[in-house]
């Protein structure tokens, strides 16, 4: 009798794993894109993130995709696209593109986006948000007037309208959602958990350095 519980115990963990392992399906856990968008990223698989850093389901990607990305192999090249549905939206995709400008994106965006999260910037809209966002910066190294200028210069007017174009031809409802090589989406509203959306990603990564490589 014990050997039998055994046995079907044995059974049950090779039934989980194997479905563990099943490869995700068009349709069910990604979209394919129709048309395919092109890339910018010339010989190498480009992963692109749209976000919004107000977004609790962002952040809440935002560590587990964070570590995908330190062991992306060097064929793949990832970038973050901040999503514009509307003005609000549009403020946080000028704060992101400001500190890309400036330089300091790197240095701050985690911390940003930590902190919009944990004390109340995601409460907040328009002025109100954006000068709570301009303090917040001000306090962990960003030069105040700097920031200022770059705010509304010609560069960053320029992103934003890239931003709302692929915001559109990507044909998004939400985010987080990441594109692979312009062909495959893979949602939240898809998949669901930050680790599943992780997953599906790195398989349709794995997808299409196959394809690069054929090439």
């Amino acid at each position: 009798m014990f050997g039998r519980l055994i046995f079907g115990l044995a059974a049950l963990l090779l039934c989980a794993a194997a479905a563990g392992q099943q490869r995700p399906v068009e349709g069910k856990d990604y979209l394919a894109l129709n048309p395919p968008q092109p890339v910018e990223a010339s010989g190498k698989v480009e992963v692109t993130e749209f976000f919004w850093y107000r977004c609790p389901h962002c952040y809440n990607l935002e560590p587990a995709l964070q570590e995908w990305v330190k062991k992306l192999p060097r064929d793949v090249n990832f970038r973050q696209v901040p999503a514009i549905f509307n003005d609000e939206w549009a403020l946080d995709a000028r704060i992101f593109y400001t500190l890309e400008t400036t330089g300091d994106l790197a240095r701050v965006h985690g911390g940003l986006m930590d902190a919009i999260h944990r004390q109340g910037g995601n409460r907040l809209k328009g002025e109100a948000y954006m000068k709570w966002i301009a303090d917040w910066l001000g306090k962990n190294g960003v030069d105040p007037a700097k920031y200022d200028t770059t705010l509304r210069s010609f560069s960053v007017e320029t992103k934003l309208k890239r931003a709302v174009q692929l915001t559109q031809a990507y044909k998004l409802d939400g985010v987080p959602a990441i594109s692979v090589q312009g062909r495959w989406l893979v949602s939240a509203s898809m998949v669901g958990a930050p680790q599943s959306m992780i997953n599906v990603t790195d398989y349709l990564t794995g997808e299409a350095r196959k394809r690069l490589a054929t090439k």
